[in-house]
């Protein structure tokens, strides 16, 4: 009894080809390919999101508010940006 190889009909679909296929790397969905420019926004974002977790966009967006209110510009501009680094949409909204 002789032994036959069928081969695979689409090469895509082969087995082998499965195989040795390179995966390809897909980027993060939340990757935007920007680069964070100021490590020191980065910090206190990240500490701002470690006291206040998920809603910690939220309260950035009410300090920037109550800084304004006050008229303090830096301080408005500080928290505005700890907002953005966590929600550009909630820092969009006026």
């Amino acid at each position: 009894m002789s032994i036959h190889f069928a081969g695979s009909r689409r090469l895509s679909r082969s087995p082998v080809t499965r195989c040795l296929e390179v995966p390809r790397l897909m980027r993060a969905a939340n990757d935007n390919g920007r680069v964070v420019a100021d490590n020191a926004v980065l910090c206190a974002a990240l500490g701002h999101f470690a006291l206040h977790g998920l809603g910690a966009a939220a309260q950035a967006r009410k300090q920037a508010d109550v800084a304004a209110q006050s008229g303090d510009q830096e301080c408005y501009r500080e928290w505005l940006a700890i907002c953005r680094m966590l929600d550009r949409r909630a820092a969009r909204r006026s």
